[in-house]
């Protein structure tokens, strides 16, 4: 009888002390996450997950040496911001980092045997770029929904805008859309025209599948769409983002 019990002290205590391990861990990395969020709402990333995993494991066609060029948001011309927010997320400046309404019209359309579209945010897809990993499962779904809570209440919508657009993947090897214009126009980022940064953002989020410059039949076509949804939306649109 003191055998048994003994025994089933031992166990309770292995389970408790496991127990507590995984909670330490779990805050312990929470704490972390906060403090490398906080800290990138003041310092621009020296480099980021989604970049490193590239380099550490390349896929076919990545160059030895990336393209990347840091561009503050006030000289980021407002078009290229416009045409970025206009193809990847409308609802920008009005959601708290998870679009519900899109993840609806998804569900809907599942439901109906349309083909299944995207419906991450430019904050989740900031927090894959900046903490997560290449392939999609829905783990990585689920972390990068909590991240991107944590980058909104952290946050204001100008610092997330200026670091989606300074580390978001146009081609292989090439982050940001300073790079991404010397790469496909051999332009500086001001000096394209808005055709020019309509097809950069339709390259978004599958740069490796399209080119921008020749511009292939779907890239034209989505860059014609886009225009149209920045002439809808206005630059008026950005003004909750963009002002300090």
């Amino acid at each position: 009888m003191v055998r048994k019990k003994s025994k089933r002290g031992r166990i309770h205590r292995y389970y408790k002390g496991l127990l507590k391990g995984v909670l330490l861990l779990f805050f312990t990395v929470l704490l972390l996450l906060l403090a490398s969020i906080l800290t990138l709402r003041f310092i621009d990333p020296p480099t980021w997950s989604w970049k490193l995993q590239r380099e550490l494991n390349p896929p076919v066609d990545y160059p030895l040496v990336s393209r990347h060029e840091w561009w503050d948001l006030e000289v980021i011309p407002p078009t290229m911001q416009l045409a970025v927010v206009a193809s990847e997320d409308q609802n920008f400046p009005h959601h708290m980092g998870i679009d519900l309404t899109a993840i609806q019209q998804v569900l809907d359309d599942a439901g109906e045997g349309k083909a299944l579209r995207g419906a991450s945010t430019l904050t989740q897809q900031t927090a894959k770029n900046l903490f997560l990993w290449p392939h999609r499962d829905w783990s990585r779904k689920l972390l990068e929904g909590g991240l991107a809570l944590l980058i909104e209440l952290l946050w204001d919508k100008r610092r997330i805008l200026e670091v989606y657009l300074n580390i978001a993947e146009f081609g292989p090897g090439v982050y940001g859309v300073a790079a991404a214009s010397e790469y496909w126009y051999r332009l500086p980022l001001d000096r394209l025209t808005i055709n020019q940064m309509a097809r950069l953002a339709a390259l978004l989020p599958n740069p490796w599948r399209y080119s921008a410059e020749p511009p292939t039949v779907y890239i034209s076509e989505r860059a014609g769409w886009i225009e149209t949804q920045m002439a809808q939306l206005g630059y008026v649109w950005l003004q909750p983002v963009t002002e300090r």
